[in-house]
């Protein structure tokens, strides 16, 4: 029996707490794991799980076995890890998530890039709509945006996040154009359930006005969002990076253009710096060096601001 692979399979059904999603994960039939999970017990000589159709549970003995194992093979990964230190091609496989419009838009891009680079590295990534545990998960990065990480996380800034308010051609003239922040409160204001839910700020000359908003569509992801604006229902404030193109085209208007809008930071965050992979390591540098780059500007874009005019009677030219 190959016993790395089954605690690791013992681990995996520990932690989704169904074969079925062990086997997803692991990228095996559920038979095998089956016969994994037989024979780790036959090795131990002790029940670890209790089965139902519904659930899968740990014994006592399943508690301790699962504390140890995830010991052992933390220091598996840790010795393959320094004894391929010598070798200057990154390989190994990463776990990498993201959200699902920053992953489809940019991240997917940046990791087909990388491979490429490198190909004896594999990527596995997970793109979901929620905050992800990196050590329950087993996840090596996340590619977070928000306005601060988790203190007991470590984080690399890799790119500023702009944001941008805007609506369609037809929602503004079935609805008007916005003049002034204040005016939001009387439009359909489409939000995000976790980023300025219910009070939008903005800011302009040193000022900060908070205007509070509501609509009647409400979401956990942006691409949702952006979908809901295109159809006109309402106005949304959106991350660069999905609505430069369609501004470009004219398919989407920014609004109260010269007001500004609070930024996100772009951060790789990962748990420890202990024995750090190669692979992850390098993968952190092409990210830095993949998101300076031209192709991905959208990230932090920006339109031209007209100049304004001096006010009359200042003499100002």
């Amino acid at each position: 029996m190959d016993r790395f692979t089954a605690m690791t399979v013992f681990v995996n059904v520990a932690e989704r707490g169904s074969l079925t999603a062990a086997a997803d994960a692991l990228d095996m039939s559920r038979a095998m794991v089956t016969r994994y999970l037989a024979q780790v017990e036959q090795w131990l000589g002790v029940r670890l799980l209790h089965r139902t159709t519904r659930r899968t549970s740990l014994t006592s003995a399943g508690e301790a076995a699962l504390q140890r194992f995830r010991q052992m093979l933390e220091i598996g990964a840790d010795l393959q890890s320094e004894l391929a230190s010598d070798d200057p091609e990154p390989h190994g496989t990463l776990r990498v998530t993201a959200s699902v419009s920053f992953g489809q838009s940019h991240l997917a891009r940046a990791v087909a890039g990388y491979v490429q680079r490198h190909p004896a590295a594999r990527i596995e990534l997970l793109l979901v709509d929620r905050l992800v545990n990196l050590v329950e998960e087993r996840v090596d990065l996340a590619v977070r945006i928000a306005r601060r990480v988790d203190p007991g996380l470590i984080a690399r800034k890799l790119a500023t996040c702009s944001s941008v308010l805007c609506a369609t051609p037809a929602y503004l003239q079935a609805r008007g154009t916005p003049q002034v922040p204040e005016e939001l409160a009387t439009h359909n204001c489409m939000t995000h359930h976790y980023v300025a839910r219910s009070v939008w700020n903005l800011f302009r000359g040193g000022r900060t006005i908070s205007v509070a908003v509501g609509g009647n569509i409400s979401a956990n992801e942006a691409s949702l969002l952006l979908e809901a604006v295109r159809a006109g229902a309402g106005i949304a404030m959106l991350p660069a990076y999905q609505v430069a193109p369609l501004l470009r085209r004219g398919e989407l208007v920014q609004l109260l253009p010269d007001y500004d809008l609070e930024e996100l930071g772009v951060h790789a965050v990962y748990a420890s710096r202990r024995q750090q992979p190669a692979v992850l390591r390098c993968f952190l540098d092409y990210l830095v060096e993949c998101f300076a780059s031209p192709e991905f500007a959208d990230i932090d874009w920006r339109p031209a601001r007209a100049p304004r005019r001096a006010p009359r009677g200042t003499g100002v030219q």
